[in-house]
Parts: structure tokens; sequence; C-alpha cells
């Protein structure tokens, strides 16, 4: 059996009015009856609605910054956990297997679109001059890191830059296959093993962005990057 709100809410808002209006008529009579101390009551009873009012504001906006900091609380608590590693195949081979697991909140059940991203290193490259040879563009593509994605792999750019973003469960992983960088091609005369030794013991920069519906999380992460092991050699 349903209960008949919409009657009830009729009935109370008909008896509010009435009970209003009375209330209305009787200051009104009372007003013309005592003259002056009936303007002072009114005057008392419109401040204290408009304080009514403004209290009534104040918790309204109390309520809402409640609400967005609950909000923030509960985006925090749902920040993806995610465990990453970098394993190389060794046997002089360049390659390497990236593993990227999601291991939690448990409560976040899952990602609808994991994106991963390799960052740069913190030098700022600007070209005083471009020309047919070199462009900015040509510096700002390459990654100017130890690795890259494998171009073409998992649907990695043709810089190796990025992948397209997958959807992930927590508990569950995703390898992506990369590669060592190599010199870029404009650099004469360094070699793959002078290349790579600018970045000796520096890690791999990767830009995660984490989307589950309307929710989103951008995170940074260093990954160990392996030795070199004698005899790798990189190609493009």
């Amino acid at each position: 059996m349903s209960f008949p709100w919409n009657e009830t809410l009729s009935t109370t808002a008909a008896v509010g009015s009435f009970v209003a209006a009375g209330i209305a008529l009787r200051i009104s009579s009372k007003a013309n009856s005592t003259g002056a101390k009936g303007v002072e009551a009114a005057q008392y009873s419109n401040e204290a609605a408009d304080k009514a009012n403004e209290a009534a504001q104040k918790a309204n906006e109390t309520a809402e910054i409640v609400a967005r900091i609950e909000q923030q609380r509960r985006h925090d608590e749902l920040t993806p956990d995610l465990r990453i590693t970098l394993v190389e195949q060794g046997g002089g081979s360049a390659q390497a297997r990236l593993n990227v697991h999601l291991a939690g909140p448990h409560q976040l059940g899952h990602l609808d679109h994991l994106a991963i991203t390799v960052d740069n290193d913190d030098m700022e490259r600007r070209l005083l001059r471009e020309d047919e040879q070199l462009t900015q563009a040509d510096v700002d593509a390459h990654v100017w890191g130890p690795f890259h994605f494998v171009r073409g792999a998992d649907g990695a750019d043709e810089h190796g830059r990025s992948v397209p973003p997958v959807r992930l469960t927590v508990g569950r992983g995703r390898p992506f296959a990369m590669t060592r960088t190599v010199p870029g091609r404009w650099m004469t005369g360094k070699t793959f093993s002078m290349w790579q030794e600018e970045y000796r013991g520096q890690p791999v920069r990767l830009r995660i962005t984490c989307r589950r519906g309307d929710e989103e999380w951008v995170l940074a992460q260093e990954v160990e990057n392996p030795p070199l092991e004698s005899g790798e050699s990189g190609s493009q």
C-alpha cells in the first residue's frame, strides 16, 4: 500500500498557508490597534525572518562544503594502486616487458580506462633554429629516457611514446612490450652505448591516466631502469 505523499503535502501546505494567513491577519490587526508598537513588532518580525533566511543559506553552504570534502575523500580512497615492473629479456636483447598490475583498492573494482605515456627527463630542449634536417617537432617526438614502447606492438604509436587505453580489473594485470631508446638520427657520432650511458641509473618515467565512470586519476610512476648488459644493442 503506497502512502499518499502528494495529498499529505498538499494538506500540510494548505494548513500552513491558513496558519500563516491567520498570523498575518492577527499581526495586522494588532498593528492597527496599537499603532507604533505594532509597527515595531512588524519590523522585529521582518528582522527575524531575514536572520532565519541567512541561517538557512549558511547551513546550505556548509552542507555543500561537507559534501565536496566527502566526495574528495572518497575519490582519494579509490586512487588506483598500481604495481609496475620492467623485466629485460636478456641474451643481448634490448627488449623488455613492462608489467602493469592493478592491485587495488578492492572497492575500486575496475578501471574503464588505463592509458600509459612515457615521459621525458627534466631537461628543456628548444631549438634555436630549425632547418630541413631537424625541427622542434622532431625533438619533441623523441623519447628522452632509457626506454620506450615497441612501435606498433600493443598499438603503440610511431614514436613509442604511448599505447592505447585498456580496461583492467582489480587483481589483474597487463604486459606491454618495451625496448631501449637509441640516439636521435641527428645525433651524429653518438652510439647506442653512449646514449644509454647518459641514462644509467635514471628511472623510466611513466604518466598513467586512469578512469572509472566520471572519475579520473593521473598518476606519475617511476620504474627502475635495469643495468645495461654487455653486448646489448638497440634498434629503432
